[in-house]
């Protein structure tokens, strides 16, 4: 199996809403319109077997020393073979080399993060814009399960 990772283009908006869309039903990611994505389109990286999309991620910048990991899917036959792994590997590396200091996750995968060093921190902690940016318009706010967080890089 070989999987080939690239960045994200306008015209692959339809397939990502498409692969996304059952964990946004559950309410494990945020819902995010074809403009949002638009929007923020250089911020995805996509992973691609024979020319399907098969998983992607966003880093997501929040200020000049912090970014997020948001919206990591792979489609659910095929996970556990480190496409997730792969992509949250790339999406640090492209916030190593922006000049970004730490990067955060807000996740129901906890474990899945901290085998990539990311520790836990109280969601206390967060930048108060992430709250009202990104929280509010979730269908868990304000009770939320998501534990928070951050890899120093």
């Amino acid at each position: 199996m070989k999987i080939e990772y690239a960045k994200a283009r306008l015209s692959d908006i339809s397939a990502m809403q498409k692969l996304i869309q059952p964990e946004v039903d559950s309410g494990v990611i945020l819902a995010r319109n074809d403009d949002e994505i638009a929007t923020n389109i250089r911020s995805y990286i996509l992973a691609f077997l024979d020319a399907e999309l098969v998983g992607f991620t966003a880093m997501h910048i929040h200020t000049s020393y912090l970014g997020e990991i948001r919206s990591l899917i792979v489609k659910e036959d095929i996970r556990g073979q480190k496409i997730g792994e792969n992509l949250v590997l790339k999406a640090l590396d492209e916030a190593k080399s922006l000049g970004l200091k730490r990067v955060l996750s807000l996740t129901y995968r906890q474990a899945f993060f901290e085998r990539l060093d990311f520790v836990e921190i109280p969601k206390e902690s967060l930048p108060e814009h992430k709250i009202w940016a990104d929280c509010i318009k979730c269908k868990h706010f304000p009770i939320c399960n998501e534990v928070s967080l951050i890899k120093n890089l």
